[in-house]
């Protein structure tokens, strides 16, 4: 009979910690990925999986949870969204059907060689920040011309379909594209990137990835929580310290997806 109450006590407590585990999780990768512009999924996203969620609902359930996380940031930094509606519905009209075609070919293509691209990519993106000292930490607004504005439709279009299939690191992508095009800074192209690329985006890539399998209920609650509280204190901290702060952990989360992405893909290969 002690044996036994001991056990279930040393369940319980073991149920708890791992749960409250993931919730730390949660929590700290959406705080660094508010700060940054994305790369949630580099933490959140293998935690999932090693929990023993199959690969596509562990994305779906991402998903959904990171839709919490845009709220979270969005709710601090709406204000600034008002200056850029334009750029905005562009990323929401293009964006969403590269979402949608992405998640509905993930079964056909090997998720080997998107982790191998995207993990490229962000190394590159980390380095190039890196080098232009005063990139993103200024605005100056750039007046496009049809080709520059064709370029950025068709751009945010195929990192879509990345967000749809693999999601990790996209939202680092959306966020040093909007810079580049458009010459905005770091604290306005974030507050894009979590308005559309973090609320809109993952929620049309979640539904459309929900046919592979139903999502757990527990788990999603506790990441929801953990996003939206995350979301809220790195957009305020985003807020206090300005661009400077967001550059700076913009390269570190991006360096660290994009090797996190590489390691991936060379393991999947080997």
């Amino acid at each position: 009979m002690l044996l036994s109450l001991i056990s279930l006590i040393n369940s319980i407590i073991n149920y708890f910690f791992e749960y409250f585990l993931i919730f730390l999780i949660s929590f700290f990768s959406n705080t660094f990925s508010a700060i940054s512009g994305g790369g949630a999924g580099l933490i959140q996203l293998p935690a999932l999986i090693l929990s023993g969620i199959p690969y596509y609902q562990a994305i779906a359930t991402h998903k959904f949870a990171t839709v919490a996380l845009g709220i979270g940031g969005s709710i601090r930094n709406y204000k600034s969204l008002n200056q850029d509606f334009r750029i905005l519905w562009q990323i929401l009209v293009f964006g969403i059907p590269g979402v949608v075609l992405g998640a509905s070919l993930i079964e056909i293509i090997s998720e080997k060689y998107l982790y191998l691209i995207l993990g490229i990519f962000s190394v590159i993106l980390a380095c190039y920040s890196l080098n232009k000292s005063d990139f993103g930490l200024i605005s100056v607004d750039k007046k496009l011309d049809i080709f520059e504005k064709l370029r950025f439709v068709i751009l945010i279009f195929l990192i879509g379909i990345l967000n749809g299939s693999i999601s990790s690191g996209t939202g680092l992508l959306v966020t040093i594209l909007l810079i580049k095009t458009y010459g905005i800074d770091f604290l306005r192209a974030v507050s894009l990137t979590f308005f559309t690329v973090g609320i809109f985006w993952n929620a049309f890539g979640a539904i459309s990835l929900i046919q592979f399998g139903s999502i757990p209920l527990n788990l999603l609650i506790l990441l929801t929580l953990g996003s939206f509280i995350g979301g809220f204190c790195g957009a305020h901290l985003s807020n206090l310290k300005g661009n400077k702060l967001i550059k700076n952990t913009f390269t570190v989360v991006c360096l660290s997806v994009g090797i996190s992405l590489l390691i991936k893909s060379i393991n999947i290969f080997n």
